[in-house]
């Protein structure tokens, strides 16, 4: 049989993979974190039917005459640059701004993806559309320790923030200077014991003679004094030294103002998580219902020395191969890897002008190839026909 016939079936079937990774590119143009692929072809083995012949004295060298026997698909790449950024507003939703990809586990198998739209499961885990749990490093007394073995980022609202003892409070305002001797002012405020008891404090200020203010909690007192211009004199410096020692250096002494309280303590009751937020190194800050603001988890993200050797393992995923080099994990902004984005999306980084055009040079080549075939057909039928 003719060779050409060959080539031409070689051809068919290279073009039609062409045509199946476009396809697959174009019906992927919405898919969140996509990475398309592009087809590379080469030619196969050729056939030699003339060696080299080197140069003589009486003769100069002769070149080696081959012929080709078609065209093979060479390799499948992806192409990981960055996709477009769609902002969605939504607090668990994540973009990879840069090289990197978010760490995630399914079934016991730690897989790798580009495309960030999470969702809280029932048991308050980060998880992909379909169940993979994202992976990072939680915090240990509003601290993260990262380096060591990932694990599921848990946003559970039953994170507990625990309660924090009331050590200081601090008073601001000021103290009418005109106010009647023995004139009596009381404040309170809220104050909470180690595991997190409500109590109140109450301070009782009441007017001496001249510019000065005795002020007390019931088991120690202080003494106010202001200067002629209504700031306070050094002594006024000095904290009440109390069951909880009130710092009352802010205060000021002038007339006709009785605008003194509290400005803060520094204790509260434990609380649950409500929300959080992400910041660009991938820290999760999460806000409890007692007020507080601490850190939770980190998101952690890999990197790969070769990262078209991954291998796609379906629903945007991929997983190590042994052309990949090993994982690499680290925090976002350090050791090459991108920053992220919270409230957003990686979309698909298919250019659509790109695909429609290979879907051109595909069908022609496939035409081309396919003209191959009827020609040789042709040739093969003049053949059988010089016999009659």
């Amino acid at each position: 049989m003719l060779r050409s016939l060959y080539s031409g079936i070689s051809g068919l079937r290279s073009h039609q993979t062409m045509l199946d990774v476009t396809g697959n590119n174009i019906a992927n143009v919405n898919t969140t974190g996509f990475k398309a692929s592009s087809v590379q072809f080469q030619d196969t083995l050729s056939q030699m039917t003339q060696g080299a012949g080197g140069p003589q004295a009486q003769a100069g060298g002769t070149n080696p005459a081959q012929v080709g026997l078609g065209v093979q698909v060479a390799g499948i790449s992806t192409n990981f640059t960055q996709g477009s950024s769609q902002a969605t507003g939504k607090a668990t939703d994540m973009m990879i701004s840069g090289d990197g990809f978010f760490v995630t586990t399914k079934g016991g198998e730690q897989l790798y993806t580009r495309a960030g739209a999470f969702e809280l499961d029932s048991m308050g885990r980060l998880v992909s559309p379909d169940g993979a749990i994202l992976q990072g490093w939680m915090a240990t007394g509003g601290a993260v320790t990262t380096g060591g073995p990932v694990t599921a980022i848990d946003l559970s609202p039953d994170a507990i923030s625990p309660a924090k003892e009331t050590t200081s409070a601090v008073m601001a305002g000021n103290l009418p200077s005109d106010a009647a001797d023995g004139t009596e002012l009381f404040r309170d405020v809220e104050v909470f014991s180690e595991d997190g008891t409500k109590s109140t404090l109450q301070l009782k200020f009441t007017k001496e003679p001249g510019s000065s203010w005795t002020v007390t909690d019931g088991t120690a007192t202080a003494t106010l004094t202001f200067g002629a211009d209504g700031k306070p004199t050094a002594a006024s410096a000095a904290s009440l030294a109390g069951g909880i020692p009130v710092n009352l250096a802010a205060i000021t002494g002038y007339a006709g103002l009785s605008t003194v309280g509290f400005e803060s303590q520094n204790g509260h009751a434990a609380g649950s998580l409500e929300s959080f937020t992400m910041s660009p190194d991938g820290t999760l800050m999460g806000s409890f219902s007692n007020g507080a603001q601490a850190i939770v988890a980190q998101v952690a993200l890999a990197n790969f020395t070769n990262p078209g050797g991954l291998e796609k393992a379906g629903s945007s995923s991929y997983r190590v191969t042994a052309n990949s080099g090993q994982v690499e994990l680290g925090t976002a902004g350090t050791g090459g890897l991108g920053t992220l984005a919270g409230g957003s999306l990686e979309m698909s980084n298919v250019d659509l002008s790109q695909e429609f055009t290979n879907l051109i040079v595909a069908q022609r080549g496939f035409q081309a190839n396919a003209r191959i075939i009827t020609t040789s057909d042709e040739v093969l039928q003049e053949l059988t026909n010089l016999k009659r």
